[in-house]
This record gives C-alpha cells, sequence and structure tokens, in this order.
C-alpha cells in the first residue's frame, strides 16, 4: 500500500475475478457468450418493438429504452474485461477508467430511472385506464425519458467531480474487474468525510425516492387489483406488470445482495465476482422476462421473423 498523487497517475490496476490460468480461457468463452447474448436479446426487443406498430405504446417504448441502456452498460465494462483476459493485462489508463465510470454510471442510473418510469406507467395503466393513453401522451413520455438521462448524467458528473478532488490515492489497485466509481472513491487518502456526505446524499436522493416511487406504485396496484372481483381480472392485470415486477427484483435484488455482501465479507474478489451480477446478468435476463412472459413480444418478435425470412 502506498500514497500517490493524483496528477502523477497515468493507469490504474483492475482486480480479475480469477488468478488461475487455467480459468482465463473459460472465463473468456462464459462472458464472451453473455455479452453476445445480451446485446442480441435486446436489440431484438428493440427491433421489436421499433417494427410492430401494435408494440407503439409507452410501456413498450420505456422497455426499448431500456434494452438500448442495458446494451450500452455491459458494452461500458465486458469488452475490456475480455481484451485484459486475452492480453493478461489488468492496465487501465486514467482517462479510459474516467470515461468507462462515467458511461457505467449514467447508463446504470438510467436503468433504476427507467425502471422507476415504467412502475408509475404500469400505475396510471392500472389504476387509471380510461385515461391512460391522455396521460401517457407521447410528449410526456419523452420528456419522462429525458428527465431520468438527465439525472443520470447529473449523477455521473457528480461522481466525475468527487474524483478530481482526489489529491492523493491509496493505491492504483481497483477491487472490481471495472472502474466501480465506489471503489475509486475508497482508495482516497483525503476528503474522506465529505466524501461519505455526498454519497450519502446521493444515496437518499438516487435511492430512497425512486425506489419509494416504485413500492407506492405497487402498492396502489395491488390495492386496485384486489378491488377487480373476477379472478380473471385481477390475472390479466396482474400480468401487464408482472415482467416488471421480476425485473425490477432482479435489479434491485441483486444490487442490495452485492451491497450487503460487500459489508460482509471483506474479500475484494467476492466482492468483483458478485457485481457481476447486476453488471452482467441483470441485462442479460432482461429480455427473456419479457419475452418468454410476454405474448405481445412474441407475436411481434414472429411476425418480425416471418418477415425476413
Amino acid at each position: 500500500m502506498y500514497i500517490q498523487n493524483s496528477t502523477g497517475i497515468s493507469e490504474f490496476h483492475l482486480l480479475g475475478l480469477s488468478e488461475d490460468p487455467d480459468l482465463q480461457p473459460i472465463l473468456f468463452g462464459l462472458f464472451l457468450s453473455m455479452y453476445l447474448v445480451t446485446v442480441c436479446g435486446n436489440l431484438l426487443i428493440i427491433l421489436a418493438v421499433s417494427s410492430d406498430s401494435h408494440l407503439h405504446t409507452p410501456m413498450y417504448f420505456f422497455l426499448s429504452n431500456l434494452s438500448l441502456s442495458d446494451i450500452t452498460l455491459i458494452s461500458t465494462t465486458v469488452p475490456k474485461m475480455l481484451r485484459n483476459i486475452q492480453t493478461h493485462s489488468r492496465v487501465i489508463s486514467y482517462v479510459d477508467c474516467m470515461t468507462q465510470m462515467s458511461i457505467f454510471t449514467i447508463f446504470g442510473c438510467m436503468d433504476y430511472m427507467l425502471l422507476t418510469v415504467m412502475a408509475y406507467d404500469r400505475f396510471v395503466a392500472i389504476c387509471h385506464p380510461l385515461h391512460y393513453l391522455v396521460i401517457m401522451n407521447p410528449r410526456k413520455c419523452d420528456f419522462l425519458i429525458l428527465v431520468s438521462f438527465f439525472f443520470s448524467l447529473l449523477e455521473s458528473q457528480v461522481h466525475i467531480f468527487m474524483i478530481f478532488q482526489i489529491t492523493n490515492f491509496k493505491d492504483v489497485e481497483i477491487a472490481n474487474f471495472f472502474c466501480d466509481p465506489s471503489e475509486l472513491l475508497n482508495l482516497s487518502c483525503s476528503i474522506i468525510f465529505s466524501n461519505n456526505i455526498v454519497k450519502s446524499f446521493l444515496g437518499a436522493i438516487y435511492g430512497f425516492f425512486p425506489i419509494s416511487g416504485i413500492l407506492f406504485s405497487y402498492y396502489k396496484i395491488v390495492s386496485s387489483i384486489l378491488r377487480i372481483s373476477s379472478s380473471g381480472g385481477k390475472y390479466k392485470a396482474f400480468s401487464t406488470c408482472g415482467s416488471h415486477l421480476a425485473v425490477v427484483c432482479l435489479f434491485l435484488g441483486t444490487a442490495f445482495g452485492v451491497y450487503l455482501g460487500s459489508t460482509v465479507s471483506h474479500s475484494p474478489r467476492k466482492g468483483a465476482v458478485a457485481s457481476v451480477m447486476y453488471t452482467v446478468v441483470t441485462p442479460m435476463l432482461n429480455p427473456f422476462i419479457y419475452s418468454l412472459r410476454n405474448r405481445d413480444i412474441k407475436g411481434a418478435l414472429r411476425r418480425l421473423h416471418s418477415r425476413n425470412v
């Protein structure tokens, strides 16, 4: 462990998932496969939504934006990791690290914000079905996407500003397979107190309020579903938000699981392996969750396939 001035740092060292040389080809093949499945699956969702007029609704508009965000999110981290495995090097330049951290923060937060917006969309669809198309008009949908991107960009810039304020780093070894902003802040030798205050503030703004919005939306949704007399009506109403609820549980569950695991276990490598869940596995599973349980998506994919055959 040593202290280094930030003005003299030209590179960081990323922590790999394993030091075992025999596991490197397996890891390369596994993550390459997961990356290709994620990109292809989310691209299919975007193509299905954009090419089928039946899916030109607010719910699928938000879903296609979520798929685009997932593609960008995984493309920020996995290709660099694959290159590192292939070249047997875990070095990343200071500029590349800042760029990766910035893009990762934007689209990681964008996923979170979009899930909140989609919860609001389901709330309006189930609790105010007669006014749904009026409330969720195209202009409002575009506005919600722009607001989500603005807040995501703002969080990214705050993290960048905090990193640039660090004058001395304890080490250049980042305890993850990508430039995780929280790990970079943990390397700071200075302004630790102010960093903790800002991180707590960001956690309150970007954690408490979106989760509160999701919980409130589903509280109203469940209350409305319980007032439906027929079991068929209840099932139909719940099926419209079942996929979204599954994705929310997967995304938040893995993120909180990684956070709680990091507080219990102090092993950096275990933390890096756990972070794979929300950075790689969750974006990969999203298309399957939405397509396997959604007849509209499956029908659009069949029509898309029949037009291209």
